[in-house]
């Protein structure tokens, strides 16, 4: 199916968040900070990020510009645990393709999915 990028510092979204695409067929690669996630980005070029806002070292919507600066069209869903109608309204501004607050149902993320590939 889809490579897709996994950039989220808590363990335990990312590993979530593995084993559900990977049954789901795509190829998944994480990153557990903003810094490691581009890397991965340039050098994987996923069909589909997603991008928790809160990361160590990075902030998500850093993230999602230089993502922009490197490719305007690529795919990128924002997960947050504290997400305000600003933040979500700035990061849209930045080209996000989708918006899911942590503790999101796996129907919430199949929804996102399928809003992304079309499916």
């Amino acid at each position: 199916m889809a490579r897709i990028l996994v950039i989220d510092d808590e363990p335990s979204i990312r590993d979530l968040l593995h084993t559900v695409l990977t049954r789901r067929g795509h190829e998944v690669v994480t990153a557990s900070n903003g810094k490691l996630g581009l890397a991965r980005f340039r050098e994987d070029r996923p069909r589909l990020t997603i991008l928790d806002l809160k990361l160590p070292d990075i902030g998500g919507l850093d993230v999602l510009r230089e993502i922009r600066s490197f490719d305007r069209e690529a795919p990128v869903i924002i997960l947050t645990g504290a997400g305000t109608d600003q933040i979500e309204a700035t990061a849209k501004q930045f080209g996000a393709t989708d918006f899911l607050q942590k503790g999101f149902s796996l129907h919430a993320l199949g929804e996102a999915l399928k809003k992304v590939f079309k499916e």
